[in-house]
């Protein structure tokens, strides 16, 4: 797995303890809250302990997304294989600021572009809740179709899925 992608206007580089003051900011925005859930991260201990427990899964891929020009961190991109889902599922989440100005479009269609090199992932998952409609269309955007609902920890979830040997991607902001 690449561990750094360069973009147009994005580096992505893997998650390290030094993000843990960002990742604490981003995973207690009100999106991260409302459409992913609360982590119960509230210091930097809170934050290196929930980098510490990502990294040491050998299953899940996290990626900062940082803005080429200045560094500075703008949102995540999460690669992960979980135990109840068939292939991997891709993620992305920004701070609020960055939202619909393409960054999580271009970061996430270049993050697929990387992953589908392999043939182990020819099919791609997305997950997302139905209300969630800013990532249904960014996942409609990238190729990704509806596939099925079902539900997790009490909650509906909506599955996406994504078949890269022939896939069209879209040229527009998210």
């Amino acid at each position: 797995m690449k561990t750094k992608i360069i973009t147009e206007r994005l580096s992505l580089d893997i998650l390290t303890i030094n993000d843990h003051a960002f990742i604490r900011e981003l995973v207690n925005t009100e999106g991260w809250l409302k459409f992913i859930g609360d982590r119960k991260i509230y210091s930097d201990e809170d934050a290196i302990a929930y980098i510490n427990k990502i990294n040491s899964t050998p299953t899940f891929t996290y990626w900062i997304v940082r803005l080429k020009e200045t560094s500075e961190p703008i949102g995540i991109i999460t690669f992960l294989k979980r135990n109840d889902l068939a292939h991997h599922d891709i993620g992305f989440a920004f701070l609020p600021e960055y939202n619909s100005k393409g960054y999580a479009y271009e970061a996430t269609r270049e993050v697929l572009a990387e992953v589908s090199k392999e043939s182990q992932h020819r099919t791609i998952l997305a997950i997302t809740i139905p209300g969630n409609l800013r990532s249904v269309n960014l996942l409609t955007k990238l190729g990704f179709k509806f596939e099925r609902e079902i539900e997790a920890a009490n909650n509906k979830v909506y599955i996406y899925s994504r078949n890269n040997e022939s896939i069209t991607i879209i040229n527009s902001k998210d």
